[in-house]
């Protein structure tokens, strides 16, 4: 199984984007990425106020973080096995559009394949369907809104793991 991967790419830096495995020592950044995530202004912002990703949930999860120069964080997402679910996906404002999340999703496809899943379920932030769509995930339904956690529908996909 792959623990980590180099692509090429730009991190704003020039440098070189890593994929590697979340350790408990990463938990305060990736918690830091979830609150202040764009994605997350406005309605959406009460759904991420208090999130916290511990590392309790780095420990137990497979959770993988892209890092460029100096290990920044560019991105990361959780991996459960049981259910296969594409738990938490974020990349960083500033690495929007360099490649990040495709690379992230390939990452997750790989470790999907290597667990022996045939599927992974993700439920949708609404404006990230989109993307989810464009790098292969299907719409198989809405999950209605869960007050007061969650206000809004939210669509269901998934990535067929080949």
């Amino acid at each position: 199984m792959k623990s980590s991967i180099t692509a090429a790419g730009s991190a704003g830096d020039g440098g070189a984007v890593r994929v590697r495995r979340a350790t408990a020592r990463d938990a305060k950044r990736l918690t830091r990425l979830v609150r202040t995530s764009r994605a997350y202004e406005a309605p959406y912002a009460s759904m991420v106020a208090g999130y916290r990703v511990g590392p309790d949930y780095i420990e137990t999860h497979r959770v993988f973080v892209a890092v460029g120069a100096d290990d920044l964080v560019l991105g990361f997402y959780a991996l459960t096995l049981v259910p296969p679910e594409l738990d938490l996906m974020f990349v960083a404002d500033v690495a929007q559009g360099l490649g990040i999340g495709r690379l992230l999703v390939e990452h997750m496809k790989d470790e999907a394949r290597a667990a022996g899943l045939t599927s992974v379920r993700v439920v949708s932030h609404p404006p990230a369907e989109g993307f989810y769509r464009s790098v292969g995930a299907v719409r198989t339904g809405t999950v209605a809104a869960d007050p007061p956690a969650v206000m809004w529908d939210r669509p269901e996909l998934e990535f067929p793991i080949g």
